[in-house]
């Protein structure tokens, strides 16, 4: 849903991806690999793109995961060099975020500390299914609720800024950011979640008529052993409504709302990921695997 070039990806969650569901449910399924849709001379392929921030030995771990600009080594000529998401130079005022966590970029470690080279894997699973008849292909969307929408003649300008700072707000517990975004074709919530930062409270994606159709919440770690790290996010809930059971109609504007809580956050996202179908099975949905595609 949002500009050409920002959040064109399919599935993109951060470390509570570990503890977050991505099962849908059969028949339903993501189709890829369709000829009908790649272009002559082209192939369809898949892209990793893995961002990892090192905070072994940092002075501010929790900050170094938010992308401090004040705790990395950027060059002098930072702010002169660098343009932000709206192609234009990087605003001083811009205290962390994505801009600041650029490749071969280090947080500042404490005194007298230095972390070897180390090697790291990443492993991760993909199941499939042949694609036939009985399969009913999903349409993905993501919603950023930093989407500033806009009417640009007869069509809607989508301009996402993928991630905020939040900033206590005055006597309230919570910071709220919410967006309405127009959505040109409907179907049926099929799967919905959310991606947050540490801080996060919850999204919700609302109906047009102020009703809740996805409520994703953050699992919290509480240890030290690896996917349940104390004070972070990581795992969301999903939502799994009753195929049928929730519809969102052709044109109708929904309301993303991420919130979190009322304390100085720099890079946070509020994005709500949701599978829409176009059409109902016949038959009786059973659970199924992760990621249906057409090989």
């Amino acid at each position: 849903m949002c500009n050409s070039y920002i959040l064109p990806h399919y599935w993109g969650l951060g470390i509570e991806s570990r503890g977050t569901t991505s099962k849908i449910p059969d028949p339903f399924a993501v189709e890829h690999g369709n000829p009908a849709y790649i272009p002559p001379g082209y192939q369809e392929r898949w892209l990793l793109n893995i961002m990892a921030i090192d905070t072994r030995g940092a002075q501010d771990k929790k900050g170094c995961t938010e992308c401090r600009c004040d705790l990395f080594n950027l060059p002098k000529d930072f702010y002169n060099v660098t343009m932000g998401i709206d192609g234009k130079p990087l605003s001083k005022n811009y205290k962390g975020g994505i801009f600041c966590c650029h490749d071969g970029l280090q947080c500042k470690l404490k005194k007298g500390v230095k972390a070897p080279s180390r090697k790291l894997s990443l492993r991760y699973k993909i199941t499939w299914v042949e694609w036939d008849e009985h399969q009913i292909p999903l349409k993905f969307y993501i919603l950023d609720s930093t989407d500033r929408v806009r009417k640009g003649g007869s069509s809607t300008i989508h301009d996402c800024q993928a991630e905020y700072t939040v900033t206590t707000d005055g006597g309230s517990d919570y910071h709220v950011q919410k967006a309405n975004i127009p959505m040109e074709k409907g179907g049926y919530l099929i799967y919905g979640t959310a991606h947050m930062h540490a801080g996060a409270v919850n999204a919700t994606l609302y109906g047009q008529d102020g009703r809740t159709l996805c409520t994703s919440t953050p699992k919290y770690g509480t240890g030290k052993e690896p996917g349940n790290e104390e004070g972070y996010a990581v795992g969301m809930s999903v939502c799994y409504p009753k195929p049928g059971s929730v519809k969102i109609n052709d044109g109708e504007t929904l309301t993303v709302e991420s919130r979190y809580e009322s304390r100085f956050l720099t890079g946070v996202m509020g994005q709500m990921y949701i599978y829409v179908a176009e059409k109902l099975p016949k038959e009786r949905i059973t659970p199924q695997s992760n990621f249906s595609v057409l090989m």
